[in-house]
């Protein structure tokens, strides 16, 4: 074997010992931040880490933040009755060794992970580098990068599930870009944008005189993302009788273009989204659960922001920092207040939407809580009048729906059972136009 590089974290005289008999070129972290500063600058395809159950989240967040790596534990037995490091086991290591160390399964390990570290480096494809990524550190932010990271090297369906502007299509992309890089095609489509009349024929294609104005041959978009990924957003708004048709291409990866009957086999990863309780619309046969199946083989939650309030902060700064030729800004005290006690009903859009707006409009170096547009909501929270909390709560349904419905404001208004006069009065009594 060829001297490579290993990096050990809490290394100990035992594995020291065992280490030196192979012909690795060990580079030793005594700490967690050490070791998050020589894998950035440094290339160490596999990572020998004594476990010490006290980091456990502190550990889940780096290998989070290095994906790419393989990861070995080392760990005292008794302690995998710890129903947390087993899970951190699963999740995140490629192999686990307990103590005393077996000197010669320990070398056989080690080899073997190389093996793997340098097959999966020849086959991962390029990750483009401006991609946006998940930013976080909470709790819930940090487990979901963990599973994306898991889901990296294969192509199974995967259901993406959470509030509207939580981040679902950035889930989506991560997914996509782990596994096919810049190489395959990432195709979006928002099902509940489509027009009924036209959802086979933007599905699946259609040949020239299929119908009335189809004037050629036009392929559609599962065809375009052959060799790629199909993003289905807001699946739970696809009517039943387009689910049929779309189960029966997951079930045997053939198209048919509308007015054809040659069909044609593709190679696509589907990757679904959506904001709606699917179980519910399973129950009340709003969705096929047949369908349901097939696309829940696994199944990520992206979480509202009011769950992961940590990241409020973070997530605003970035907005500010993305904003080129934006003069140089930053948050008054009062502004963070507000944003920390504000229940952001739109959720991390809500949020990019409300930075940039203020740091647009605001007049001085400083941007204060009434450029955010917070400071009303949050003296409404302290409001006790039945006028006030009538009013607030009122804001916050119409914010939500609007943030679920972009750009359709008959299907809010169908949605909040109101007519389209009467929301256009809400909305301009609320300030929301």
């Amino acid at each position: 074997m060829s001297e490579e590089a290993l990096l050990v974290i809490n290394p100990c005289a035992v594995l020291e010992t065992l280490l030196a008999q192979g012909e690795w070129r060990l580079s030793r972290a005594h700490s967690l931040s050490v070791a998050e500063e020589k894998l950035r600058h440094g290339d160490f395809p596999l990572v020998l880490v004594a476990i010490d159950p006290l980091q456990n989240e502190a550990l889940r967040a780096l290998i989070t933040q290095h994906p790419n790596r393989l990861w070995i534990g080392l760990v005292d037995r008794e302690l995998l009755a710890c129903e947390k490091l087993r899970n951190l086991l699963a999740a995140c290591f490629h192999d686990f060794h307990t103590f005393p160390l077996d000197a010669a399964r320990l070398c056989h390990s080690l080899g073997h992970a190389l093996g793997m570290a340098r097959l999966i480096e020849c086959q991962r494809p390029p990750l483009p580098a401006k991609m946006r990524i998940i930013q976080g550190k909470s709790e819930p932010i940090v487990q979901l990068k963990a599973q994306i990271a898991r889901l990296q090297h294969c192509r199974l369906p995967v259901l993406v599930t959470g509030p509207s502007g939580t981040g679902k299509e950035l889930v989506a992309r991560e997914l996509h870009y782990g596994t096919f890089g810049e190489e395959g095609p990432f195709v979006a489509v928002n099902c509940g944008a489509m027009p009924h009349q036209l959802i086979q024929s933007e599905l699946f294609g259609h040949v020239k005189g299929a119908f009335t104005g189809a004037q050629a041959h036009k392929i559609g978009k599962i065809e375009a993302a052959d060799g790629g990924t199909l993003f289905l957003d807001e699946i739970g708004e696809l009517p039943l009788e387009d689910q049929v048709t779309l189960l029966r291409f997951l079930q045997e990866q053939c198209i048919e273009m509308v007015g054809s009957h040659a069909s044609r086999s593709v190679d696509v990863r589907v990757i679904a989204a959506t904001n709606i309780d699917v179980e519910q619309a399973v129950a009340q046969g709003r969705f096929r659960e047949d369908l349901y199946y097939r696309l829940n083989v696994v199944r990520l939650r992206t979480p509202a922001l009011r769950d992961r309030r940590d990241d409020v902060q973070l997530l605003a700064n970035e907005v500010l920092a993305e904003m080129k030729g934006t003069r140089s800004l930053t948050f008054s005290h009062q502004a963070r207040q507000a944003m920390q006690a504000y229940g952001w009903p739109g959720n991390v859009r809500e949020l990019h939407n409300r930075v940039q707006r203020a740091a647009v409009m605001c007049t001085g170096p400083l941007i204060e809580a009434q450029d955010l547009e917070l400071s009303n909501s949050e003296s409404l929270l302290f409001d006790g009048s039945l006028k006030a909390v009538r009013e607030a709560a009122e804001r916050q349904v119409l914010q939500q729906t609007l943030a679920r419905f972009p750009d359709r404001l008959e299907e809010v208004a169908r949605q909040l059972a109101i007519s389209r006069a009467t929301l256009y009065r809400l909305l301009d009594k609320h300030d929301l136009l």
